[in-house]
């Protein structure tokens, strides 16, 4: 377990190195099964090809496969038994294809602090800022994760140990 129990606000505004993804067919047409999709446009290039795209297209939850190589600066030194996937949304300029390579930048946005009667918790806003290798803008993807308090996590520990 960390000794920090806090994420550290002096990084709100920096950024993870950047990296780049190479969209591959097979793996949009897997994620696409994996999510429950079936329509053509993720699995059939050439019915895609006839819409006016490129390629076959990527659902548009596909970003969250999107990964840095290594933990960006926020993220180290946090105890992530704390970590709870929240919400996320997705602003699209286009749609990503079968075949794009994309530049990606994973940015810490802000940080807020919720209290309930458990206990706090605070909310790391992240963004993913996809762009082409122009520097055009493909998509942005603002992922929330909550980091719960201490006692958050041990109150919900305790109940699943007394359930055993």
């Amino acid at each position: 377990m960390s000794d920090r129990a806090d994420i550290d606000r002096a990084l709100i505004g920096t950024s993870a190195a950047p990296f780049a993804v190479e969209v591959e067919k097979g793996h949009i047409r897997r994620f696409a099964e994996a999510i429950g999709e079936n329509a053509q446009i993720y699995f059939d290039e050439a019915f895609a090809r006839s819409l006016g795209y490129g390629g076959i297209v990527a659902p548009p939850t596909f970003p969250t496969t999107f990964r840095p190589s290594s933990k960006p600066a926020w993220i180290r030194g946090l105890d992530e038994g704390r970590f709870l996937a929240g919400e996320q949304g997705f602003r699209y300029w286009r749609p990503i294809l079968a075949g794009d390579r994309l530049e990606c930048a994973l940015r810490l946005t802000d940080v807020l602090e919720k209290r309930s009667s458990k206990g706090s918790m605070e909310l790391m806003i992240q963004d993913l800022v996809i762009t082409s290798p122009a520097g055009d803008m493909v998509c942005v993807n603002r992922r929330v994760v909550i980091y719960r308090g201490e006692s958050v996590k041990l109150a919900q520990e305790h109940a699943q140990e007394a359930s055993s």
